[in-house]
C-alpha cells in the first residue's frame, strides 16, 4: 500500500484482503515511530487544532523485517469450500503460514459478513445467534457445528443458508434489515478489534448492522487538512519545527531568555542560514502564541469546514498574497503578471496565483456504516489507539494553483433572488432531514449550512477542474477544490496537490492569467449549460447520495472522489448557468 492510501483508504481500523485472508489494520500505538529514522511532519495551525505535538508519515515496510504498519486478523470466521465448515480459524488447526482445512485440503475463505456500528464497533457476524435466535433452540443437542452453503437456486441471500450439527438452520435473508440484528435480541458487542482483546467498549446502544466485508461502509475516513501559510510556511519556521519542544519547555521551566538564545545558538539550526539566533527566539514565542490560541473553543466553531478559523486565515492570506517568499518558503502567491491591463472576468472580484503551496492531509479518526456528514458536522469517531499518543498519521503534498474570489456586490444582488433561494432550500432541508435521521446534535449544528453561496462556490469549483482537466492537460483527479465560504468570504482555491508525479507537472497557474481565465471560465459554463443527460438532467428534483443534489450527474459537474470535498454532494449547475424557464437564477447569466 501507498502511503497515501494509510490515510485515505486502508488507515487504522481499515479492512484489508491479503492472498487469503483478510486483516484489520492495527492501533498507532502499534505501528513503528522511530524518530531518529524521521518521518516527523509539522504544520502548527493543524497541530494545535487538532490537539497533537506532531504528525507522522505513515512507515515503510522495511524488508526482510516487515515491521511497518501492523495488521490482525479478522474477521476470526473462516469457512471451507469443500467440506462446507465455518468456525473460528484457530479451529480448524491449520498449519503456520497456511490456510487451509486440514480435512479436505482447500483454502480457507474469510467470512463475507461482518457487523458494524455506527460507533466505530465491528465483529465476526454472530452466525451461531442468528440460527438459534431465528429458530427454537434444540436444547437436547450436545454440540452445535456450523456449516455454511450456498444452495445456488438464486443469487440473493436466501441462497446462503447456514446450518447447525442440531438440525437448525437459517438462510441469511433479511440480515441486512437495519434493525435486523436487534429485533433478534444482537447488540452491539463494543467490539475493537484494530486495538487487541480487551478493549472493548461495552453498553454500546447503537444498534450493530450487517455489512459485506468489503463494504465501503465498513469504514469512512474523517481527514482534516491544512495549508503551511506565513508566517509557519517560512524556512526560519521549517527549522524551528523539530527543536521548538526543547525551547518551549526550557521557556516553561523559567529559563532566562539570554539562555534560550545560547540553546538556540548550540543547537545547529541555524547553520548555513540568513537568520539569528534573536530572530528564532522571536519564532518561539510567536509559537507559544499560536498554542494558545489555535485549539477551537468549542465544536461548533470547528464545525463547518470552509468557514472554520482555519480556512479564514488561509482566505486572508490567499486573498493578500505574499509581497516576499524565500527559495525554502512553502507558500508563494502572487496576482496574475500577464495583461495586467485587463479586468478579471465579470463576477470574479480577485485572482491569485499560487506558486507554491503544501498541504498537510492528516487521518483524525474514522466512522463505519454512515458517511461522516459532508459538510464536517459533529460526527463522532472512533479512537485510533488504545494508549496514549500524541501524534496523528498524516502526509504532505506540494502543489500549486489558482485562487479566486466572486464579486461580492454581484454576488450579495444575485442571492436576494427567488429561484437561487428556492433551489438552494431543497437542499437545505434535504440536508437537516439527514442530520436529523442521523441524530445530529442541535446544540453543536443548529441547521445545514447550505446556502445559494455555498452550492455556487462548490459547483463552479466542479466546472472549473473538468475544464482545466482538458486545457492543461492534467487528469481531473489530479486537481482538488478547497472553498472558503462565509458571509465574508466567498473563495475557492483549484490546486495540484498530489504525492503522484500528475501533480508535478506544472502550468496550472497559468490557468489564472485573466485572459486564459475568461476564455476557459466562458468555455466551462458553456459546457455547464447543456449536459448529455438533458433534459433529464436539468429537471432533475434530486440526485445524488442522500437527494443532496439537483442538476448535476456524471456527464456533467460529478468529479472524481479524490478532487471534492464533500464526495459530490451539494451540487447544482442551474446555480450557474440558469434553467430555461428561469435563466435568472445562473450568477453568470447576462455577464458581459
Amino acid at each position: 500500500m501507498r502511503r497515501t492510501q494509510l490515510i485515505s483508504t486502508y488507515g487504522v481500523g481499515a479492512l484489508i484482503a491479503v492472498d487469503d485472508r483478510s486483516y484489520i489494520v492495527s492501533g498507532l500505538d502499534t505501528w513503528k515511530n522511530d524518530a531518529r529514522r524521521g518521518g516527523a511532519l509539522y504544520e502548527p495551525r493543524l497541530q494545535y487544532w487538532l490537539g497533537v505535538s506532531y504528525f507522522r508519515l505513515p512507515p515503510a515496510d522495511e524488508p526482510p523485517a516487515g515491521d511497518g504498519v501492523r495488521i490482525r486478523m479478522f474477521p476470526r470466521w473462516y469457512s471451507c469450500p469443500g467440506c462446507k465448515v465455518l468456525q473460528p480459524w484457530k479451529a480448524f488447526g491449520t498449519q503456520e503460514g497456511k490456510s487451509v482445512c486440514r480435512l479436505c485440503d482447500r483454502a480457507l475463505v474469510p467470512s463475507r459478513f461482518v457487523i458494524a456500528c455506527e460507533n466505530g464497533h465491528i465483529d465476526d457476524f454472530p452466525y451461531f445467534a442468528w440460527v438459534h435466535k431465528k429458530t427454537v433452540p434444540d436444547t437436547s443437542a450436545s454440540e452445535h457445528n456450523l456449516t455454511l452453503e450456498s444452495t445456488g437456486r438464486t443469487a440473493s441471500l436466501r441462497s446462503v443458508v447456514i446450518r447447525c450439527s442440531c438440525q437448525k438452520e437459517a438462510s441469511l435473508q433479511g440480515a441486512f434489515g437495519k434493525r435486523a440484528l436487534r429485533n433478534l435480541g444482537i447488540e452491539c458487542g463494543g467490539r475493537r478489534p484494530w486495538l487487541g482483546f480487551g478493549t472493548e467498549q461495552p453498553g454500546c446502544d447503537a444498534d450493530p448492522r450487517t455489512l459485506q466485508r468489503g463494504s465501503s461502509a465498513a469504514w469512512f475516513p474523517i481527514t482534516r487538512s491544512a495549508l503551511s501559510i506565513p508566517p509557519w510556511s517560512d524556512s526560519l519556521h521549517q527549522r524551528l519545527h523539530e527543536h521548538f519542544a526543547v525551547f518551549d519547555g526550557a521557556l516553561d521551566d523559567g529559563v532566562a531568555e539570554s539562555a534560550v538564545l545560547n540553546m538556540i545558538k548550540n543547537s545547529g539550526m541555524l547553520q548555513d542560514s540568513r537568520f539569528t539566533a534573536e530572530e528564532a527566539l522571536a519564532a518561539v514565542h510567536e509559537r507559544r502564541e499560536l498554542r494558545v490560541s489555535a485549539r477551537p473553543d468549542s465544536d461548533a466553531e470547528a464545525g463547518f469546514e470552509p468557514a472554520n478559523p482555519l480556512r479564514q486565515e488561509e482566505y486572508r492570506q490567499l486573498f493578500d498574497g505574499t509581497a516576499n517568499a524565500g527559495r525554502g518558503d512553502d507558500f508563494e502567491c502572487v496576482p496574475p503578471e500577464r495583461d495586467r491591463g485587463l479586468p478579471p472576468p465579470p463576477g470574479v472580484q480577485r485572482v491569485m496565483l499560487v506558486k507554491r503551496l503544501r498541504e498537510v492531509r492528516a487521518l483524525q479518526s474514522f466512522t463505519r456504516v454512515e458517511m461522516p456528514d459532508p459538510t464536517g458536522g459533529d460526527t463522532p469517531g472512533a479512537a485510533l489507539s488504545a494508549g496514549g499518543v500524541d501524534w496523528l498519521p498524516a502526509v504532505e503534498v506540494s502543489g500549486e494553483g489558482v485562487f479566486l474570489t466572486l464579486d461580492q456586490r454581484r454576488l450579495q444582488e444575485w442571492e436576494r433572488r427567488s429561484g437561487p433561494v428556492h433551489r438552494a432550500s431543497v437542499l437545505k432541508e434535504r440536508h437537516e432531514l439527514v442530520l436529523a435521521r442521523r441524530g445530529t446534535d442541535t446544540r453543536v449544528r443548529p441547521s445545514s449550512p447550505v446556502t445559494p453561496r455555498y452550492l455556487l462556490l462548490h459547483t463552479l469549483a466542479h466546472v472549473l477542474i473538468d475544464e482545466w482537466s482538458l486545457d492543461s492537460g492534467y487528469p481531473a483527479a489530479a486537481l482538488r477544490e478547497r472553498l472558503y465560504m462565509s458571509d465574508s468570504m466567498a473563495g475557492l482555491l483549484i490546486y495540484t496537490a498530489t504525492s503522484d508525479s500528475a501533480g508535478s507537472l506544472g502550468g496550472v497557474v497559468a490557468q489564472g492569467e485573466h485572459r486564459r481565465l475568461s476564455r476557459t471560465l466562458e468555455s466551462a459554463l458553456a459546457r455547464a449549460s447543456w449536459c448529455s443527460q438533458d433534459p433529464p438532467c436539468m429537471e432533475a428534483e434530486a440526485s445524488g447520495v442522500d437527494a443532496l443534489n439537483l442538476a448535476a450527474c456524471y456527464a456533467c459537474v460529478l468529479l472524481p472522489e479524490t478532487s471534492c470535498e464533500t464526495n459530490n454532494v451539494f451540487l447544482d449547475r442551474a446555480i450557474l448557468v440558469g434553467t430555461p424557464d428561469d435563466p435568472g437564477t445562473g450568477f453568470f447569466q447576462g455577464r458581459s
